[in-house]
């Protein structure tokens, strides 16, 4: 006799912050799960506490616009230590009731996956795995991603997941589901080759307002500040013609114009791989338009790249530039220098670029900066006439800058990962400063 057909249900879970905003944000990694599931046989329901556009949201909430936008939000108590932060906490997300009746309206699950993002977003991850026990006290809560992996040891005492599974998931995913639920299957795709995966499952959405795409997973840099090579440590690339194709088909099939890259170092070897996908872009004849909000190599920016980009139909590109102190760097990443940034703005403007959508990020915050080094960044930006982006630092477990945040942090970093939350500058030893931050940003700005 047959087995019946488990039911898997994903969840990606709401967002606990002082500040979350929809920018060109989807969960690719557990979307990419909903599809190898279901291309494996499964049965998957996904629920996004983040979906602004939730069916009981009325059209004239923010839920409504398409692409980017505001989440809903509701206020909550500031976390205990940061009571002092003069900042407000809120819940970013769809209301509870909403996830309440979409948990019972779902077809009773035999195994649920919740995801995780950013560490110190974890109350978001508690709360959610707090609701689904009351619907379902007794389906096994499998809880993997970010924080998952880099908290591993907290998520294990704290989440409410009855397993932590840490690392990629695709290569645990149909072993864990098929034990958990009686329904072993043979993989049939290769989790080291990506051109073998399913197209991640975004028709699960409510509405699709724009695709991200992945050209590659992992980073060869191993920058001071970034986790990469430690949630991807092997370097995977795609072949740039099944990167065309899942634009083709995203685009013919749900109409999508707007394609963002998730790359964590788009542009790297660029002859092998963005090179000959923005040839084919251009080919397509395609009204498209592509946004980098990861950041390109600035590196490989030359005359013809960026006049190809242009033809491609790059719409907004941000550089991951992260400081201007060139000749102090070398702590941080070993990822450019001024000749090659200033070169490759200037190749951007030449190739028709305007000032508005070319930002080069700035990182803010970091062990032993001082705001008089960020002042100078911004003016050097300034500049070249682009558009500095500050992008404030969050420290990160395992990464080369931990042990400098630790020492320099007025929190306990190591014993609570709420305290690295980039929102109150944790490694600012003067304390979080609105008017600090209102400086830095109207002078950004240009006022």
């Amino acid at each position: 006799m047959k087995p019946d057909i488990p039911h898997i249900l994903l969840v990606n879970p709401w967002i606990h912050d002082f500040a979350a905003y929809d920018f060109w944000a989807k969960p690719v990694g557990i979307l990419t799960l909903a599809s190898i599931l279901r291309s494996h046989g499964y049965a998957v329901e996904y629920i996004d506490c983040l979906n602004r556009f939730h069916p009981s949201a009325p059209e004239t909430d923010p839920y409504a616009r398409s692409g980017r936008g505001p989440y809903g939000k509701s206020p909550l108590p500031n976390p205990a230590g940061l009571q002092n932060v003069r900042r407000k906490f809120s819940r970013y997300g769809i209301r509870p009731e909403w996830f309440l009746q979409d948990l019972q309206a779902a077809h009773r699950p035999d195994l649920i996956l919740v995801t995780s993002v950013m560490t110190y977003w974890y109350p978001g991850v508690q709360e959610t795995i707090r609701m689904i026990r009351t619907v379902y006290p007794d389906v096994p809560v499998i809880l993997g991603g970010i924080y998952a992996t880099l908290c591993r040891e907290h998520a294990i005492r704290y989440s409410g997941a009855d397993r932590i599974v840490s690392g990629a998931g695709e290569e645990f995913v149909l072993k864990l589901a098929g034990s958990m639920t009686g329904f072993p299957v043979s993989m049939n795709f290769d989790p080291e080759d990506l051109n073998t995966y399913p197209y991640p499952a975004f028709d699960l959405q409510t509405r699709i307002g724009y695709i991200p795409m992945l050209t590659s997973r992992g980073c060869p840099f191993r920058c001071a500040y970034c986790a990469s090579h430690i949630l991807d440590p092997e370097r995977m690339v795609r072949d740039p013609r099944h990167v065309m194709e899942e634009i083709r088909y995203w685009h013919t099939a749900a109409g999508v114009r707007d394609f963002v890259f998730y790359d964590d170092a788009l542009l790297v070897n660029a002859p092998e791989l963005a090179l000959p996908l923005f040839e084919e872009i251009v080919r397509s004849g395609l009204p498209l338009r592509f946004h980098t909000p990861n950041a390109v190599h600035i590196r490989e920016i030359t005359k013809d790249m960026a006049g190809l980009m242009m033809k491609a139909g790059f719409e907004t590109l941000r550089l991951g530039l992260e400081t201007t102190g060139f000749n102090k760097r070398s702590r941080l990443d070993r990822k450019v220098n001024e000749a090659e940034f200033r070169s490759a703005v200037t190749c951007l403007k030449s190739a028709g670029f305007q000032s508005k959508q070319i930002g080069a990020y700035l990182l803010c915050g970091l062990p032993g900066q001082s705001v008089e080094s960020v002042e100078e960044s911004i003016r050097v930006v300034k500049e070249t006439g682009i558009t500095p982006v500050l992008a404030y630092y969050s420290p990160i477990p395992g990464t080369r800058l931990w042990k400098d945040a630790i020492e320099c942090s007025r929190y306990d970093l190591a014993s609570d990962p709420i305290f690295t939350n980039n929102a109150v500058m944790p490694c600012r030893p003067e304390g979080f400063s609105w008017e600090t931050i209102s400086r830095l940003k109207k002078m950004a700005a240009g006022n």
